[in-house]
C-alpha cells in the first residue's frame, strides 16, 4: 500500500511538472502557438464511380466542427490560412471480406482519403498523407443499404483519423 502511495504521489508530482513546463500536454492535440487560424478546403470525392454522394459534404463539414471544438484555432475562408488543409477521397471500393459456405457473407467497403496540409509558418511542416478505413457490412445487405447504415460511422471514424493526422504528435 505504502509503495503504491508512492508511486501516484511521484506520478502527480511528474504530470504537474511535465505540464507546467510545457514538455507534454494530456491533450493530444499539438498546435504550432504561432499558427492561429485554418481553412479547411471541400473534400473532393475523386474515387472510382460508386461513390456515397453524401460522404464529401458531411466529412468536410465534421472535420470543421472538430477543429473547431477541439483546437484553439479559428477557422477562416481566405487564401493566407496559416494551415490550409485540402483532401480527396481517392478510393471508394468494395471487396468480399468473409465466405461461409461458398457464398459472400460479408462484404468490406475500402475509404481512403489523400489529404495535404500546407503550413504557411512554417513551410518544412506542410505535408500530404493517405488515411483509409475499412467498413464490413453483411453481404446481404446491398451498397445503398450498407452506405445509408455506415455513413455516421465514416464520417466520424475517418474524420478523426484526419485529425489525428494532422494535429497529434504521437
Amino acid at each position: 500500500m505504502k509503495k503504491l502511495s508512492i508511486a501516484l504521489l511521484l506520478f502527480g508530482f511528474l504530470a504537474t511538472f511535465m505540464v507546467s513546463c510545457k514538455i507534454y500536454r494530456f491533450r493530444d492535440v499539438s498546435i504550432d502557438p504561432n499558427i492561429k487560424t485554418v481553412k479547411v478546403n471541400y473534400i473532393n470525392s475523386k474515387g472510382r464511380a460508386t461513390v456515397n454522394p453524401v460522404l464529401s459534404p458531411q466529412l468536410s463539414e465534421r472535420l470543421r466542427q472538430k477543429i473547431t471544438n477541439q483546437t484553439r484555432l479559428t477557422q477562416v475562408q481566405s487564401d493566407n490560412a496559416n494551415l490550409e488543409i485540402s483532401g480527396d477521397i481517392v478510393d471508394y471500393s468494395v471487396t468480399t471480406s468473409g465466405i461461409s459456405q461458398q457464398q459472400a457473407a460479408s462484404n468490406r467497403l475500402t475509404v481512403s482519403v489523400h489529404i495535404n496540409v500546407k503550413n504557411r509558418v512554417d513551410e518544412k511542416k506542410s505535408f500530404e498523407a493517405d488515411v483509409s478505413r475499412n467498413f464490413d457490412f453483411a453481404a446481404s445487405l446491398s451498397l445503398d443499404q450498407a452506405q445509408s447504415q455506415l455513413t455516421n460511422t465514416m464520417v466520424q471514424n475517418l474524420s478523426d483519423e484526419i485529425f489525428n493526422r494532422i494535429f497529434s504528435n504521437w
